[in-house]
This record gives C-alpha cells, sequence and structure tokens, in this order.
C-alpha cells in the first residue's frame, strides 16, 4: 500500500477537495479495472473521456480521482485533484508509485521515423553479448532481461513503462534500451523518466494523421531532446536536415553520426552484399550481417550509445560484427529455384525507398524486382500514392495489396494508392485484394534468382481487420508458398 500523498511528487495540482493523507492501492486509467481503494485518473483520449467514466470509477471502489475538470458531484470520502494535464499527472503518479526506476537504470531512448526499432533491438543485443543484464521496450516485444512480453504499442502507456522498469531493476538490469514514439512524447507517457542517453534517427512522412503538420510532429520529436538533463547525451544522424534541429535546445552532450558529413562518428561503406556490408567507421573496418545503407546508419548509430556509455571502441565493434538483423527487418530467405523473398517493415515512403534502393544496389540487374505492398487503414492517408509511385517505379512489377485495413475499406484504401502510379508505370503494377494472393501471385510471376519484397507487415504475425486480428504472417506465408513452387 502506498499513500497518496507520496505520489504525488511533481504533478502540477490545480485544486485538492479532500484528504491525500489516505492509503491507495493502486494507480488505473481505465475504469473497468479499478478496484477498492485504487487511484483513477481520468484521460482525455482520443475515442473516448476518462472524465465519463468517474461514476463507474467510483462504483468500483476508487478511492481517488486525478482529473482535468472536478464532477458536479462530489462524493464524501473519496478525494479529488484537479490537475492541468492528467497525461502528465500520469506519468509523476506512475513514476512515484514504482519508486523512479528510470533513475536507477541507464536509460536510452531512440526516436525518428525509421529506425527505432532496429537500434534499440540491436543496442539490446549488443549489451547482452558484452555480458551485462540489459532491458528492452520496442515495438516487436519486451525483454526483461532474458524475459519476454507482448508488446502492444511502440511507446507503452506511462503506468506500463515503469511496471517494466521497475521489473528490469528487479532482475538486476544495468540497461535499457528503449523506442519513443511521437505519440508517446506527445501524450507525456515519458515525461517523468530520465534518460541517459537520447538518438535521433531520421524523420520523413509519418503520423500526419495524428499530427496536424510536420512541423509539429518534428517538433514533438524536438520536446524529447529539450527534455534531456546535461548528464545524458543526445546523438544525432546529421545526414537528415532536421538532425541538427533535435539538439539546437538541448542540455545534453551534442554528438553526431553520418555515412555523408562531417560527425563525432563517421562511416563509410565498403562493401554492400546481400550477405553483408563492410564497412570503415572511424577508420576501422569491420564487416557486419545487416545489409543496406540504412543499416549502415543504424549501427553508426548503435556504435556510438555502446561508446558513450564505456563500451571500448574496438570492443564494440566486434560485437557489431556479431549482431543478428531484427525479426522483419529485411528478413530474406532463398529458395531452391533461388528466388529470394524479403520481408521488410517498411510503411512510410522513405523506409519503402530505402529498401527498394539497398535491393537495387546488390543485385545484378539481370533478374526481376516484384514488390507486394499495401497501406494501413485509419492512418495517414497522405502516403498511400506516395508509396505506391515509389514501388512502382522502382520495381519491375509492384503488386498493391490489403495490409491491416482496420475499419477502413481495403479497396478504398488501393484506389488511393493507385492515384500515385504515373502513367509510364501502369503496366508494371496490379492490384490484389487479398492479402496472400498477392503473395503468391508474385511467387508465380517470379523466375530463378528474381527477387519479391513484400513491404509493410514485417515482424507483425497478423492481420487487423475491423477490428479483429487474424493470423498472419508475411515471412511464414511466403515460405510456405516457395516451399510449394519447389515440389
Amino acid at each position: 500500500m502506498k499513500i497518496l500523498k507520496d505520489i504525488l511528487y511533481k504533478v502540477a495540482i490545480e485544486a485538492v477537495h479532500g484528504t491525500t493523507d489516505i492509503a491507495i492501492s493502486k494507480i488505473e486509467f481505465d475504469s473497468r479495472k479499478i478496484e477498492l481503494n485504487d487511484v483513477f485518473v481520468a484521460i482525455k483520449g482520443t475515442l473516448s473521456n476518462g472524465h465519463d467514466y468517474i461514476e463507474k470509477a467510483l462504483s468500483l471502489g476508487a478511492i481517488a480521482i486525478i482529473c482535468e475538470e472536478l464532477p458536479s458531484n462530489i462524493v464524501n470520502g473519496v478525494t479529488y485533484i484537479k490537475v492541468k494535464d492528467t497525461n502528465e499527472a500520469l506519468a509523476f503518479l506512475s513514476a512515484n508509485y514504482f519508486d523512479n526506476p528510470s533513475h536507477n537504470i541507464k536509460l536510452v531512448g531512440v526516436t525518428g521515423t525509421n529506425g527505432k526499432t532496429t537500434i534499440a533491438s540491436l543496442l539490446y543485443q549488443l549489451f547482452k553479448k558484452a555480458g551485462y543484464k540489459v532491458g528492452l521496450l520496442s515495438t516487436v516485444k519486451i525483454m526483461v532481461d532474458n524475459e519476454e512480453y507482448k508488446a502492444t504499442h511502440t511507446t507503452p502507456d506511462s503506468l506500463m513503462l515503469n511496471y517494466y522498469l521497475d521489473k528490469m531493476i528487479g532482475a538486476g538490469c544495468e540497461f535499457c534500451f528503449m523506442e519513443v514514439s511521437s505519440h508517446g512524447i506527445h501524450q507525456k507517457r515519458t515525461e517523468a523518466l530520465q534518460f541517459v542517453g537520447g538518438v535521433f534517427t531520421n524523420l520523413s512522412h509519418d503520423h500526419l494523421d495524428y499530427h496536424n503538420t510536420f512541423a509539429e510532429y518534428r517538433d514533438v520529436k524536438k520536446s524529447f531532446f529539450d527534455g534531456l538533463s546535461k548528464d545524458a547525451f543526445a546523438i544525432t544522424n546529421i545526414d537528415d536536415k532536421n538532425g541538427a534541429i533535435m539538439l539546437q535546445n538541448t542540455k545534453a552532450k551534442k554528438l553526431s553520426y553520418a555515412l555523408k558529413s562531417y560527425a563525432d562518428y563517421k562511416a563509410q561503406i565498403l562493401e554492400n552484399q546481400l550477405s553483408g556490408l563492410l564497412l570503415k567507421i572511424n577508420d576501422n573496418e569491420v564487416w557486419v550481417k545487416l545489409i543496406g545503407s540504412f543499416n549502415a546508419y543504424n549501427l553508426l548509430a548503435i556504435y556510438g550509445v555502446a561508446v558513450e556509455l564505456g563500451i571500448d571502441k574496438m570492443e564494440a565493434l566486434r560485437l557489431l560484427s556479431e549482431l543478428e538483423s531484427v525479426s522483419g527487418r529485411f528478413q530474406f530467405i532463398v529458395s531452391d529455384l533461388k528466388i529470394t523473398a524479403i520481408v521488410d517493415y517498411a510503411h512510410t515512403p522513405d523506409a519503402l525507398e530505402n529498401v527498394l534502393k539497398t535491393i537495387e544496389d546488390i543485385r545484378t540487374k539481370n533478374e526481376q524486382l516484384i514488390t507486394v505492398v499495401g497501406c494501413g487503414g485509419d492512418r495517414d492517408k497522405t502516403k498511400r500514392p506516395i508509396m505506391a509511385n515509389i514501388a512502382s517505379s522502382l520495381s519491375d512489377k509492384a503488386i498493391f495489396t490489403s495490409d491491416n485495413p482496420r475499419t477502413e475499406n481495403p479497396e478504398t484504401i488501393i484506389e488511393e494508392m493507385e492515384k500515385g502510379v504515373e502513367p509510364q508505370n501502369f503496366k508494371k503494377t496490379v492490384s490484389i485484394l487479398d492479402r496472400k494472393q498477392a503473395i503468391k501471385t508474385a511467387c508465380q510471376l517470379a523466375n530463378p534468382n528474381d527477387i519479391i519484397l513484400i513491404a509493410g507487415k514485417g515482424h507483425e504475425t497478423y492481420q487487423e481487420i475491423n477490428g479483429l486480428r487474424h493470423d498472419f504472417d508475411d515471412l511464414k506465408i511466403i515460405t510456405e508458398l516457395l516451399q510449394q513452387l519447389n515440389k
């Protein structure tokens, strides 16, 4: 049991009705989870308003209410605390409830449009190989040293963040690497956390369904670096035109990485093959198992973070050479007929272009490249024609299909994609609504030595249609279909 007044540290309180000197069981922002003597935090979400569920929370036994608007009916024996922002309040309440676990672990946040999962996951992998107990908070999974938990969001809510950080402390973890999404920053989920470092990857077209403008999206990312302390480090991709902006107002130690510009951590690609990359990093050569210039950037950021966190430079290079690719990020298989199938999470224009250009760099041009791609429903619609244009321009054949249509009509999504195809590329495209049939068609069109790219879902093992998740694994399906071709 905790005392309410003890978990209110740093919460911006505007008014209090009742006493804060009461024992509370736990904190909840979902009224359905409320039990006797819980604190209910009324969050104004995008789909529902927690203030509408205060009475329900009270009926289930809530003893304290944290809200932005006090209800007209004040119940005796219940403490009401009015705050300006319940998202921010939840962040501090959660951190205080779990005794501020981020203060007792070296927490590094990775933000940007593309590369977050790869960098965070490979940092976890590298530090595990170096012999440390490590935590990971990523889109793909949550790791508490060797214990794996399912991830539901890129950046979990404040309660879950502090809950898992507390578990990491209990498991003896010294480091935690965490994806920090623009949604997570904007909704104050990371507000009360103490980071020892931050990484900026890049910024491109994404989430404009949530953020009103690209400038707003950029500035939300920047605010993460603005909040770092003078004892932290901030490492940015200086080749990205927004890289320098991220460091403008940070108090943290400013560092940079680049392939094209002068930087603290500089790399040159000496060889780029399907089997890996030969890189020259700050005058030392290293062979790595990952592919493409976008992974050269990721590995450079990982190297910089490792060195800043105290790993010897040569040891960091050795560990880089042992890293394995992340699930759903440029994962490839080669069939008996020598057809190469690549599965990648690329779901933004920039990510798709990066993957297609990487394939272009390593192919012989004697084979055809067939791309299967869709766009998610209930998300940024403006990127749909752009992605279709990129796929049809940089592929020999492009098959447009369903991604996660969610509550949208998949036919409408594909029609919006088709608007981006330039006249000279019409003959290269075909639209197939059923994703499995689209992948099967790609296999049937492929000849020996051809390359098939299946983009958009990567590590996901489901397809979301009208609120239901159906089993669907791109890698599993393409593997089975190619095996059938072999027979």
